[in-house]
């Protein structure tokens, strides 16, 4: 019998090489959704203390025609925070903003990427390029999406926000997200926990859609100037957060009413739907009340869109 023959290459002694963790097709996959969610986070600890103001400014007069009384500004909702309690107070419902991020931008980031990814491959094989509509659709779905599944931490973001605005003996006093979860579910139904989740979907979609939008046209119309990338960068940024800000505003006002709101003596919550919240606050407080606080809510949203796409790109660059 023939003696077997061995050969000593190296190529045929190794198997081929496997790719390293972060390339391994399963990892490429879910990296959107995670990178989504720590940029979120990040930028969520940044723009925190303006989001807290912002609640407080909406449900400041609740009931209440915008007429007479002291005028409620950014300046004097936080000395009032201050001098009531302490400078961490600003900070109040951090751990449902960043329970809310892991959950919302996760799956919103994520969602869009995988649709895009899928949009792209047809576009491919149709020999075209991927249209405004086909963008527009996927950030509209992934946004609907996203927002319905953080809506228990968003609600519990916004109770425990406004637990300060009620009196002394009336107050929650969470101990964190977890435990506003826990309690809302207890004493109000699980289902409670998607109180507002309609408002709460159409803000998403409609503060994706001005973000998609403004954003890819500004971008495409300073491209055509001798403007440097981070100017552009910043100005199609700022364009984008006034006009989700615009879009979306109304919407989060009405989302902020119905989380806000709790049963009375007699069982009874102040707003049966989207529809009604809408109607008593015009016919209560004035139509422009809508828009009370929007350069605190533009603020919020602009600079947090900003630093969560700049994070996001960070963290690509470091699992690229």
């Amino acid at each position: 019998m023939a003696p077997l023959h061995v050969s000593s290459s190296p190529d045929h002694l190794l198997s081929s090489p496997q790719p390293d963790f972060l390339h391994r097709p399963a990892v490429r996959k879910v990296l959107p959704f995670v990178n989504g969610g720590l940029a979120g986070v990040m930028a969520s600890c940044v723009i925190q203390p303006v989001d807290m103001i912002k609640v407080r400014i909406q449900l400041a007069g609740e009931g209440m025609k915008s007429v007479g009384g002291p005028k409620v500004t950014p300046i004097s909702v936080t000395r009032e925070i201050i001098a009531q309690g302490k400078v961490l107070d600003l900070y109040s419902g951090l751990s449902a903003a960043v329970l809310r991020q892991v959950v919302y931008t996760t799956a919103r980031m994520g969602f869009f990427g995988t649709f895009m990814e899928n949009i792209q491959t047809k576009a491919k094989e149709q020999n075209r390029k991927v249209t405004f509509g086909e963008r527009a659709g996927a950030s509209l779905a992934a946004g609907g999406l996203g927002a319905l599944m953080g809506n228990p931490a968003d609600l519990s973001l916004i109770r425990m926000q406004s637990d300060g605005l009620r009196p002394i003996e009336k107050r929650e006093n969470y101990r964190s997200v977890f435990d506003a979860l826990k309690r809302i579910s207890r004493n109000e139904g699980i289902f409670a926990l998607w109180g507002g989740a309609t408002p709460t979907v159409i803000r998403a979609m409609a503060l994706n859609f001005g973000q998609l939008a403004f954003y890819s046209e500004t971008k495409a119309q300073l491209q055509k100037t001798n403007l440097a990338a981070p100017v552009q960068f910043f100005a199609a940024s700022c364009v984008a957060g006034f006009a989700a800000s615009a879009f979306s505003l109304p919407f989060d006002f009405i989302k902020t009413r119905l989380q806000r709101q709790t049963r009375d003596a007699s069982g009874r919550l102040p707003y049966k739907n989207m529809a009604d919240c809408a109607m008593k606050v015009v016919r209560e407080e004035g139509v422009l009340r809508f828009y009370r606080g929007f350069g605190t809510y533009f603020i919020r949203i602009a600079p947090h869109a900003m630093m969560t796409l700049l994070f996001a790109d960070m963290l690509g660059v470091l699992t690229k």
